[in-house]
């Protein structure tokens, strides 16, 4: 674990505080913490955190807000740590700009699992480094990128242009959950209207090809209510 990547948690809760503190402090996070909106927003200009984890019910500032203040100058990931479990309160965040969003009660290793992820995704697109990587792997699924290919098993998938733009799009941001509106305006344009029944037949178009059962997919996840994840690269 790098000892160099910083966290700022911003949790009004003391006890979630004490637990998530201590547990990144044990994984070589180096963490500081704030109990309230706008001391939050203080401390991340002032310290320009690796990664941010936000709770969405704080006392001052909503956390929606925050998100979208922070969106104004800063492209630090974010986690939503929230007990809003609501999908329409995901979709809000992540369209905002956060990077991810767990719902409490969580457990350690999909906090950390997904601090890593978003940290990778972070560092990508620091100064000198490509987005993403010229191939992407999982598992028999292979995307390059370069070729315009896309194999199972070393078995040539034939795709339509716009499946094909759909699962590069998610492959260069596995790990990540992207919303319906995201990837509609990403591969339709932004006057596409708000039905989103067209991203849904080309999705499931997508898994019958690459998935070996798509009742129980291996590559590309539904976030229900959200969007969809594709599972992390494996390089």
């Amino acid at each position: 674990m790098n000892p160099k990547y910083s966290v700022l948690l911003i949790e009004d809760e003391e006890s979630i505080r004490s637990f998530i503190s201590t547990t990144l402090k044990s994984q070589g996070y180096k963490i500081t913490t704030a109990a309230c909106g706008q001391e939050g927003l203080h401390l991340c200009a002032s310290l320009c955190p690796d990664i941010i984890l936000l709770d969405l019910g704080l006392p001052d500032i909503d956390g929606m807000t925050i998100i979208a203040k922070l969106r104004e100058w800063s492209s630090t990931p974010i986690i939503v740590i929230s007990a809003r479990s609501h999908e329409q309160e995901k979709a809000k965040a992540l369209d905002l700009g956060a990077d991810d969003y767990i719902t409490k009660p969580f457990g350690t290793v999909e906090l950390l699992a997904r601090i890593r992820t978003s940290l990778r995704h972070g560092n990508q697109f620091a100064v000198g480094n490509t987005p993403y990587a010229p191939i992407y792997r999982h598992k028999e699924l292979m995307i390059d990128y370069d070729k315009h290919l896309v194999t199972l098993a070393g078995e040539m998938i034939h795709l339509t242009q716009i499946e094909y733009k759909l699962i590069t799009l998610l492959a260069q941001n596995s790990g990540k959950v992207l919303t319906y509106s995201y990837i509609m305006e990403k591969i339709w344009g932004p006057y596409i209207d708000n039905n989103n029944q067209i991203l849904r037949v080309n999705m499931a178009n997508i898994r019958r090809k690459i998935e070996k059962n798509p009742a129980t997919p291996e590559h590309v996840f539904t976030e229900i209510g959200i969007g969809y994840r594709m599972a992390e690269c494996e390089q």
